[in-house]
């Protein structure tokens, strides 16, 4: 009787506590929560389909990147877990320092023998058994800051001195930092998200024209010179040097044309075996298009949409004005990374090495996304998301 009764009082306190827990997860949007969820638990099953040969060859271990991904993942969550309890407001005052510290990061990793160096790029800062890439860090540093200023001086968003020029020169100090490394599609982020913010909040469209009009000469002679021109070559006629410049992307095709609609099944992939470069970070996608075809990239594209509409929701319910911008920037740089990853591995856009969320390997890219995500739940809690409505209804 004793051991029966505490069976039974043990399974009531679990019963109780799921209960409790559940309760209290009902404050939050589950929507966001569960497709960062699958999205990242999906990333670390094709992380190690698209890097067990490659792995096995290169460290002798063919579980590598699976097991260097899946303590990312548990990491991540347990970060998302702790941050959606943390009142979003907080950042606010986190967000000037925030901001500091990825400026002294982003300037430390152009330090020899502090920054970690790859393909010609130095993004990374050396710590033991894992690599800081601060890039990473200053998107959701310049968004804490954006919203806190947006919300700070409303009033003077329309003003060009005292509104929008302090702003280009915080975002032209860190796109310098970033150029240098070179990291131009992780600047072009950058620029694209604090635009989309300031237009937001009620900006003067002829600033941010102007300012784009004014960064073009710049940005068309970085993209005419070294390996930016070979793959602005590459993008325009890659059949032109099928085994130089256009490898990549031709690989690329070849992967997703033989996926077709079903795929050629999970594991079952050819072009990850040393064909297809950086098959488990940037061009993982095409992984997914050979192995899962058409019908498992479509699943991943509408799970990001249903993940941005949704973080959308939340922008436009959100109960104040940081919480708005806050929203909409962590909106706005899943939508942009998500779509320019997609358009490179698919063609449409040239080669920039912008990872796809929770989805590629990478540890500070992942950690960084479920800390925003984090942050939207939060922000979510409480909140009765509604529809949004193009126009009114009469």
């Amino acid at each position: 009787m004793p051991a029966l009764f505490r069976e039974t009082t043990t399974v009531a306190l679990m019963e109780m506590t799921m209960k409790m827990m559940l309760k209290k997860l009902e404050e939050f949007d589950l929507v966001i929560m569960l497709m960062a969820i699958a999205l990242t638990s999906f990333g670390v099953v094709m992380v190690y389909s698209a890097s067990n040969i490659m792995a096995a060859k290169r460290f002798n271990d063919g579980f590598y990147f699976l097991k260097r991904q899946g303590l990312f993942a548990i990491v991540g969550f347990a970060i998302m877990l702790t941050v959606m309890q943390i009142d979003y407001r907080f950042w606010k005052k986190m967000a000037v320092p925030a901001l500091l510290v990825c400026l002294v990061l982003l300037v430390m990793v152009l330090i020899p023998g502090i920054g970690g160096r790859a393909g010609g790029s130095s993004r990374w800062i050396k710590l033991p058994g894992f690599n800081l890439q601060p890039s990473e860090m200053a998107k959701l540093a310049l968004i804490m800051y954006m919203a806190y200023s947006l919300d700070k001086k409303q009033d003077k968003v329309k003003s060009l001195g005292s509104g929008f020029i302090p702003y280009m020169i915080v975002l032209m100090v860190l796109i310098t930092c970033l150029v240098l490394q070179p990291d131009l599609g992780g600047a072009l982020t950058l620029a694209a998200v604090a635009m989309t913010m300031l237009f937001a909040a009620g900006t003067r469209l002829t600033y941010i024209i102007s300012m784009i009009l004014l960064a073009m000469p710049l940005l068309a002679y970085k993209l005419s010179r070294g390996y930016h021109k070979n793959r602005i070559d590459a993008f325009l006629n890659p059949w032109s040097d099928p085994e130089g410049k256009g490898f990549q992307i031709i690989q690329s095709w070849l992967a997703l044309g033989t996926g077709g609609v079903f795929g050629q099944g999970l594991g079952e992939g050819k072009q990850k075996l040393f064909y297809l470069p950086e098959a488990h970070t940037d061009f993982i996608l095409a992984v997914i298009g050979e192995e899962l075809g058409f019908l498992g990239v479509a699943i991943i594209i509408g799970m990001f949409f249903l993940l941005v509409q949704r973080a959308m929701r939340i922008s436009v319910a959100a109960p104040d004005t940081f919480g708005r911008f806050l929203a909409l920037g962590i909106a706005v740089l899943f939508g942009i990374e998500a779509t320019v990853n997609m358009g490179v591995v698919t063609g449409l856009l040239p080669t920039k090495g912008l990872a796809l969320p929770f989805i590629s390997y990478g540890g500070s890219s992942l950690l960084i996304s479920l800390f925003a995500v984090g942050i939207l739940l939060n922000i979510s809690s409480g909140l009765k998301i509604e529809p949004i409505k193009l126009k009114e209804e009469k």
